[in-house]
């Protein structure tokens, strides 16, 4: 009979090997998985679903819930901030090899699209086209844990805690820089982008260059920072440095973004800008000129 049984064993193990199955390697684009709030109703969780055109009976749904949240954004926000409940939901698709990230966003409204795509592409996330949505407006600062377990359970890849938590960090660094007067979502997410760019180009070997890349990002998306916002921004991405994220796969997770910040260097507005202190410029050695040829008439 032990020998029958240990027969037995060794066939199915045999069999397991050769049976095809779905296991993380068959990951494919286009492959979709969804993430709902544990805290959602029944009518609200079809009424998400439906919105995302996903059938519940076939799509792949796993749940986030608000310990999760608290576990990723403790210590960057309040727990009154954080709240009790996971309301907000997201669904990812695979894209094809090379395809960056793209999102899009639903009754988000302290979250940017922009500022999804920077911090997924900081925590590793490749390839993918993400949407997160609410039944009600939310903040949406806990829509980048789902993303990330979503992304994880469809892969296999498992992404390092320390890059989970600095990408947190940056969604709430971000969204509190874009309260501040004269920035805003937009150009909080192009200084992220431009200080992400320089750090590839520039490969900083100290907190001084960070501090450069950041000085320099803000310069080029035409932001006024004081000297606290500076400080933090160096403190999170040196952060980042110690880390040893490869900024050129970041970058390439991010091309419409750094698209975009060239066109606000080459857009029309700079260049008028640059245009009117140019002409100042001229206008100032032309009166010089014709101040010093009337002393000699």
């Amino acid at each position: 009979m032990k020998k029958i049984s240990l027969l037995v064993a060794c066939l199915m193990l045999a069999i397991g090997l050769f049976i095809p199955t779905k296991v993380f390697a068959d990951a494919a684009p286009g492959d979709v998985v969804v993430t709902l709030g544990a805290n959602l109703t029944t009518d609200q969780k079809q009424s998400i679903l439906n919105e995302m055109g996903v059938d519940a009976d076939t799509a792949q749904i796993i749940t986030v819930n608000n310990s999760e949240e608290h576990q990723y954004l403790d210590n960057y926000l309040s727990k009154a901030q954080i709240g009790t409940r996971s309301i907000s939901s997201s669904k990812i698709t695979l894209g094809k090899s090379g395809s960056g990230l793209t999102a899009s966003t639903h009754n988000i409204t302290y979250v940017s699209k922009d500022m999804y795509i920077n911090a997924l592409a900081t925590a590793g996330v490749k390839d993918a086209d993400v949407y997160v949505t609410a039944p009600f407006p939310v903040s949406g600062t806990a829509a980048l844990t789902g993303l990330i377990k979503a992304y994880e359970t469809e892969t296999g890849k498992k992404i390092p805690e320390q890059k989970k938590q600095v990408a947190n960090e940056e969604v709430v660094t971000t969204a509190q820089l874009a309260d501040k007067d004269g920035v805003g979502k937009e150009k909080a997410a192009d200084l992220v982008t431009a200080i992400k760019n320089n750090l590839a180009q520039n490969k900083p070997q100290s907190r001084e260059d960070v501090e450069q890349a950041v000085r320099d990002a803000a310069k080029q998306v035409n932001v006024t920072l004081s000297s606290a916002d500076i400080q933090k921004l160096v403190d999170l991405f040196d952060k980042m440095r110690s880390m040893n994220i490869n900024w050129g796969d970041v970058g390439s997770q991010m091309q419409q973004l750094q698209d975009k910040v060239k066109q606000l260097a080459n857009s029309d507005q700079t260049k008028g800008f640059l245009a009117q202190v140019f002409q100042a410029i001229g206008d100032f050695f032309s009166s010089i000129f014709h101040a010093i040829s009337s002393l000699f008439n």
